[in-house]
C-alpha cells in the first residue's frame, strides 16, 4: 500500500509539471508520470501478494470490518485493499506460578482458592491451549490479540475457584486432584470453545496448602509408618513364635519315637556294646558290677 501511495503522489506531481508549467520544465513531468505509473504497478503486485507463515492463519480486514474466510499458511493473491493479521495457530501455553519469574506474570500469581473446609489453597497452573482457525476472524473480532489476558487468564481462575469449592484441602493435595484436574478442564474447555480457543491441557504444577494442615499430613504418615514398622515387628515376631513351636513339636515327635522303639534287650545289647569297647581301650579300667545295676567303670590311673 505504500507504494501505491507513493506512485500516485509521484504521478501527480509529474502530471502537475507536465500541465501548468513552461515547456523547459514538463521534459521532467512525462518522466516523472512514467515512474509514478511504474510505483503504482509496483505497489498493486506487492499489496496483491501476501506470505502467511507456518502456524498462522491470516484474518482478513477491509477498511476495518473483519472478513469472514481465513488464509491458511501459503502464499496468497489477494485485494490489494485488504489488510491481513497474522493469528498464530500453533500449540501456546500459560503459566500462573507462585515462583518468581516463572510464569506469564512476573512475581507471584498463583491461584488461591478456598476449600469446602474453608482452608487457603495454593494451586500453580500451565494452560495448554491454541486457536481454531476457523474461529480466527471472530476472536479478533469480539476479543483481539491480546486473548491470553481476556479469555485464558480470567476463565481459568475463575474455573478453578468455582470448582475446588467441592474439594477439602486434603483431597484436593492427594485423592482427588486427577478427578478435581478433570473436573477444571471440562468446565474451561466449554467457554474456550465459545470463544474460538481450543483447550489442549491442563497441567496442576503444584498444589501448596496451609503449614498447619501440612504439619498434620506429615504426622499421619510418620503415624501410619510407624504403625506399619510395628506391624512388621509383630509378624516377625509371630513367624518366629511359630518357628520354634515347629522344632519343639519336631523334637517332640523325636523323643517319643525313640522313647517307644527302645525295649530293655536293645538296652543290653548297647550296654555290652559300650563296656566291651571300652574294656578293649589299652588304658586301665576299673568295672564296678553291681546285682542289678548298671556296672561301673573307673579309670585304674
Amino acid at each position: 500500500m505504500g507504494f501505491f501511495i507513493l506512485g500516485i503522489v509521484i504521478f501527480l506531481g509529474g502530471y502537475i509539471l507536465s500541465r501548468m508549467l513552461n515547456d523547459k520544465r514538463s521534459v521532467y513531468g512525462k518522466p516523472a508520470m512514467a515512474i509514478g505509473t511504474g510505483v503504482v504497478l509496483i505497489g498493486i503486485i506487492t499489496a496483491s501478494v501476501v506470505q502467511i507463515d507456518s502456524g498462522h492463519v491470516g484474518v482478513q480486514k477491509l477498511y476495518g470490518n473483519v472478513q469472514s474466510g481465513v488464509l491458511y499458511s501459503g502464499l496468497h493473491f489477494i485485494n490489494p485493499l485488504l489488510d491481513i493479521e497474522p493469528i498464530e495457530t500453533r500449540t501456546q501455553n500459560y503459566t500462573m506460578s507462585g515462583v518468581h519469574n516463572e510464569g506469564d506474570k512476573a512475581g507471584d500469581d498463583a491461584i488461591r482458592v478456598l476449600s469446602a473446609d474453608g482452608l487457603e489453597v495454593t494451586i500453580d497452573l500451565t494452560v495448554l491451549f491454541r486457536v481454531i482457525p476457523e474461529s480466527a476472524p471472530n476472536l479478533f473480532k469480539q476479543t483481539g490479540l491480546d486473548y491470553k489476558d481476556k479469555i485464558v487468564r480470567p476463565i481459568s481462575r475463575t474455573k478453578i475457584r468455582d470448582n475446588a469449592v467441592y474439594y477439602d484441602a486434603v483431597s484436593l493435595y492427594s485423592t482427588k486432584r486427577d478427578e478435581f484436574q478433570a473436573r477444571i478442564y471440562k468446565a474451561i474447555e466449554d467457554d474456550f470453545a465459545k470463544r474460538g480457543l481450543l483447550l489442549e491441557n491442563l497441567l496442576i504444577r503444584n498444589i501448596s496448602l496451609p503449614t498447619s494442615v501440612k504439619n498434620a499430613i506429615e504426622s499421619k504418615i510418620n503415624a501410619e509408618q510407624e504403625a506399619q514398622k510395628m506391624e512388621f515387628v509383630l509378624q516377625k515376631e509371630r513367624q518366629e513364635a511359630d518357628r520354634k513351636r515347629v522344632e519343639a513339636q519336631g523334637i517332640a515327635d523325636y523323643q517319643r519315637i525313640i522313647s517307644e522303639s527302645l525295649t530293655d534287650k536293645q538296652l543290653q545289647y548297647e550296654q555290652i556294646k559300650t563296656m566291651k569297647e571300652l574294656a578293649a581301650s589299652s588304658n586301665a579300667k576299673i568295672i564296678v558290677m553291681g546285682k542289678g545295676s548298671t556296672p561301673m567303670i573307673l579309670d585304674a590311673k
